[in-house]
């Protein structure tokens, strides 16, 4: 049951508190602003950019009555259509290449759920899931808990599910070997590229949606309304594997306290760790033939090491001159009050390139894609003023913080080809 509580606290972050932050960040400013942002995370901004557009779309709720359906379409594809799909790619007969059967041993095979209103666990979901969806978009909920029920229970009956069709062509290796043999299929960063561009086509515009803003849900376990989802949604996921449930006080107690981690092998990566560090403090200057990689799979078990190669070297060219520099390397600004006008004039006459782009984290503090009256406004702010105003959250001051962190993106002045560069370091105080 502590797995399926890890696995319900991660949906639960994923849906209630992730989700409603990156569309926030999406109606603050311009699609392109968005996107932009996402350029760092290659991997993940096409998943971002579908949450969004489903989060803004459709299924955007504007009454309870659109809450409960949601709610009751998430049942239905948690703990019947993914389970359905698994065994659909896994039947039950299926022999391993060895030709063991695939279902065996610790691997047992799920089975999915039919939903019935009248089980109190399913109905325990729709009810609190539809009530935080509702807490997120700002929707109204009947009065009291008997009320809700009712309205659930009678939301429900009109609910249309679509029936479930397996998805073909999906192939899931179960070996290293067969993985080796599946065909190769890249997805190329064009490939990325094109699909965001196409759902951010999709998107309503930030000014259609003036005003709207959803509220992010931080998990507490001491929130009899986030335990009851967490609860219902681990004991369902329990159900599909063959599991015991617990109770609410169990699953709070447990959920209070998951650490995300193994810890005989949490305990092992620190002790790997600091025997790396102890290196370093003793040897500063040390080669890097010093150091080592490890690897350890305490299932095995096994235990190697190998010698770190160096850092990969980026070449740039500054002002026509090859400039070599790792990840390691940042380029440290110590004029705290300089604004962002200040940084603009120092990158061009210190490096002979154009800031393109500056940002802290995931806000954009300054992009050749903004309004003029919005950079124009910021250009004549201290950078950490400016952090400060677009994240609408006060920096921690020194000595608990000293340094702010900025990445950027900048062109050469004379070619306006883009140049890689280092990220800034910027002291907060002289």
């Amino acid at each position: 049951i502590e797995h399926t509580l890890q696995w319900a606290r991660e949906w639960f972050e994923e849906v209630m508190k992730q989700t409603p932050e990156d569309v926030n960040r999406y109606l603050q400013g311009t699609p392109e602003e968005f996107l932009a942002s996402l350029a760092n995370q290659q991997n993940m901004k096409l998943d971002v950019l579908q949450r969004v557009r489903d989060a803004l779309g459709g299924s955007r709720p504007t009454s309870f009555e659109h809450c409960v359906a949601w709610a009751r379409l998430r049942f239905e594809e948690l703990y019947a259509n993914n389970i359905k799909q698994l065994l659909h790619n896994f039947p039950l007969d299926k022999l391993t290449s060895t030709g063991q059967p695939f279902w065996s041993g610790a691997k047992k095979p799920p089975s999915p759920i039919v939903f019935d209103a009248e089980d109190p666990l399913h109905l325990s979901f729709v009810c609190a899931v539809a009530r935080l969806r509702a807490a997120v978009y700002g929707v109204g909920t009947p009065a009291g808990e008997a009320e809700e029920r009712a309205a659930v229970r009678e939301h429900i009956q009109g609910v249309v599910v679509p029936e479930f069709t397996p998805r073909s062509g999906v192939s899931i290796a179960t070996t290293e070997e067969e993985a080796k043999q599946q065909p190769a299929a890249p997805v190329t960063a064009l490939d990325i590229d094109q699909e965001c561009q196409r759902l951010l086509g999709e998107l309503p515009t930030p000014a259609s949606l003036a005003g709207l803003r959803l509220r992010p849900l931080d998990f507490d376990k001491d929130d009899d309304g986030h335990m009851h989802a967490v609860a219902a949604a681990s004991n369902l996921r329990a159900v599909n594997y063959g599991i015991g449930t617990a109770d609410l006080h169990t699953s709070r107690g447990i959920a209070g306290k998951i650490i995300p981690a193994i810890a005989t092998t949490t305990a092992l990566v620190a002790g790997y760790s600091c025997i790396e560090m102890y290196k370093l403090a003793l040897k500063p200057d040390a080669a890097v033939e010093t150091f080592k990689n490890n690897f350890a799979n305490l299932a095995l078990p096994l235990f190697t090491s190998s010698e770190p190669n160096p850092p990969a070297v980026t070449t740039s060219v500054i002002k026509g001159e090859e400039w070599k520099w790792t990840t390691w390397d940042r380029v440290d600004i110590s004029q705290p009050d300089m604004t962002l006008q200040d940084l603009i004039d120092y990158m061009a006459s210190e490096y002979g390139v154009e800031l393109a782009m500056l940002s802290y984290g995931v806000s954009i503090l300054y992009s050749q894609f903004m309004s003029r009256k919005k950079v124009e406004e910021r250009k004549r702010m201290r950078v950490p003023d400016v952090v400060a105003a677009v994240t609408k959250k006060p920096l921690p001051q020194p000595p608990a913080n000293k340094f702010l962190i900025l990445e950027l993106i900048v062109n050469d002045l004379d070619s306006g080809d883009e140049v890689e560069f280092p990220y800034l370091r910027w002291r907060l105080a002289e």
